[in-house]
Parts: structure tokens; sequence; C-alpha cells
């Protein structure tokens, strides 16, 4: 595996918005951190947003949910400065349920208060966690475009009456930085890889395809220690045919690395 110094060499490869505190924390964990960003997170409004501005604000939402701090970021980056605190204040009289802790805390320092979080940070835990209260609720949702379905469907499965809202969306980078993660990774050079999404997998080795190196590129993963955020992020990966070596318990980017600790100890 690659190795510096005795340091685990990881591969991190999360939007360009997370590369400061992604390195800081691998290494106060006695990583050294590779930063190549494989999804880039980009603004969008679709015909859906005014509707949920509205349902807020007149008080027809009985919960709202957000699946990452990027939700209420871009949320309120298309509101007017001026009107930000009525919609908050109006949040506030809602139910609003956060995916996980890392999505709590970006609420609750913006001054909206959270009911809840699921016990399993997942889309299927969020249906778990509201299921038994929902029918004939509205909800209300404003997420990335690839959001997966199973929160959607499964809630109006469940009785609920679903909108959601797509604040932002992901995209593709492709230049020499990607082009050099490809290279260390085929050379051998770097030991551990932190995939934390599932378009953070097609983006990397739709990388590799091109250049015409996707089997060499699994063959190289195969070789290194691969962690997955989670189990449709696993799932991707051994689509590809990659050896997942490392799960986590609960869906953050810490505890990836630190169960990617659990395996190299």
């Amino acid at each position: 595996m690659g190795e510096l110094s005795g340091k685990p060499k990881v591969a991190i490869m999360r939007p360009e918005r997370y590369i400061k505190e992604s390195k800081e924390l691998a290494e106060s964990m006695g990583f050294e951190a590779v930063m190549v960003p494989m999804v880039e997170i980009t603004e969008m409004r679709d015909d859906g947003f005014d509707g949920f501005v509205e349902r807020i604000l007149e008080g027809s939402s009985d919960y709202v949910i957000f699946t990452s701090a990027n939700g209420i970021d871009f949320t309120l980056n298309k509101i007017p400065s001026e009107s930000r605190e009525d919609f908050i204040t109006a949040l506030n009289s809602t139910k609003v349920v956060a995916i996980g802790p890392t999505t709590r805390k970006a609420l609750e320092k913006l001054g909206i208060d959270v009911m809840g979080m699921p016990g399993v940070y997942s889309s299927e835990g969020i249906v778990d966690y509201l299921c038994a209260d929902v029918r004939d609720k509205v909800i209300d949702t404003a997420r990335s475009f690839y959001g997966s379905t199973l929160l959607t469907e499964g809630l109006r499965k469940c009785g609920a009456k679903v909108y959601e809202t797509n604040v932002y969306t992901l995209e593709k980078p492709e230049g020499e930085k990607q082009d050099g993660l490809i290279d260390a990774t085929l050379n051998g050079e770097i030991g551990v890889f932190a995939f934390t999404s599932s378009m953070m997998v097609r983006n990397f080795l739709e990388h590799a395809r091109n250049r015409g190196q996707e089997k060499d590129t699994v063959n190289a993963l195969n070789n290194s220690l691969v962690a997955a955020i989670g189990g449709p992020t696993a799932k991707t990966l051994e689509g590809y045919g990659v050896n997942v070596s490392a799960i986590p318990d609960k869906f953050t980017f810490k505890e990836v690395l630190k169960k990617v600790q659990e395996q190299l100890s």
C-alpha cells in the first residue's frame, strides 16, 4: 500500500468545498491525504422551488427533510437575503429532519430547529424513522438532483404527500488532477480509497475508461483498501468488480476513516 513515513496514503475525492476540512480530518487521524475531487457541486433551480418556498411560508408543510448541508445552503442562496429570516422562522414551525449529524449541525448553526434524525444516516433510515407518523402529511425535501428515489418513493408508500425540489446538482470534474490520480492509482502509490457516493465511483472509473485503463484501474483498486460510505456506494463499486473492504456503521466521512483505521490496525 502507498505509504510515506509510515502514514497510509488515502485518496479523498470529495467536492472542492470539502477539501480543506477533509484534509485536516484525515491528517489528524494519521493519514497522508491525496485530495482530488471526482465530484463537483453546482447550483440549480428547478420548477418545484417556488412551490417549496410557498408551502413553507404559508405553513402547509408538516415535515421538511434535508439530506445534506448543501441542501440548506443552496436553498438559502436562492432566497433574497431580506427574506431569509422569515423563511427560517417558517421552517421552525415545521418538523425539520436531518439525515445525520453533519446536516443537523449545519441547520442548527443557522438557527433552524431540528426535530430529529434517523438512527441510520440514509434515505432508507429516514423512511424507517418517519413512516409510522406521516400518513396524510405533507413532506418537502430540498436536495441534489441525484438524490435517491428510495426517500421519496418510500415516504409515499407510507401514505405521505411528498414534494421534492432539486437545489443543486453534481458534475464530473476532468483535468490534470484527475489524470494524476489515475496515474497514481495505477502506479500503486495510494493504499486507501475513500468513496463517499455512487457518483464519485462512476466518475472515477469512467475517467479511467476514457483513458482505456478501466480494467487496470479496477485491478489496482483490488490491490488496495477500498472504503465505501454505505451500502449503495459499495454496491456501485462491486458492480464494477471492485472489492470493498470497509463500510462504516454510521454513514459519515469521519466514520469511513475510522473504519479504515480499524482495517489497517
